[in-house]
């Protein structure tokens, strides 16, 4: 859990903005996202399987527009 300590004179809003970012790049929100509901290792394997397909055909397409 990230932690955020209070400057002097620093206002309510400033530290909570802090702590949100400091939250966001620990990437707090996307690994509770990830485990609200439980997916089957297969299910899983089959979804990073697919992006690996989608991220490569990405790839693809770029260079191919640019060659």
């Amino acid at each position: 859990m990230p932690k955020v300590i209070a400057k002097s004179g620093e206002s309510f809003q400033v530290l909570l903005r802090r702590f949100k970012k400091s939250c966001e790049r620990a990437g707090l929100l996307s690994d509770v996202k990830k485990n609200k509901y439980y997916e089957k290792p297969s299910v899983v394997r089959k979804k990073e399987k697919n992006d690996q397909v989608r991220k490569a055909m990405k790839r693809l397409r770029k260079q191919r527009r640019f060659s």
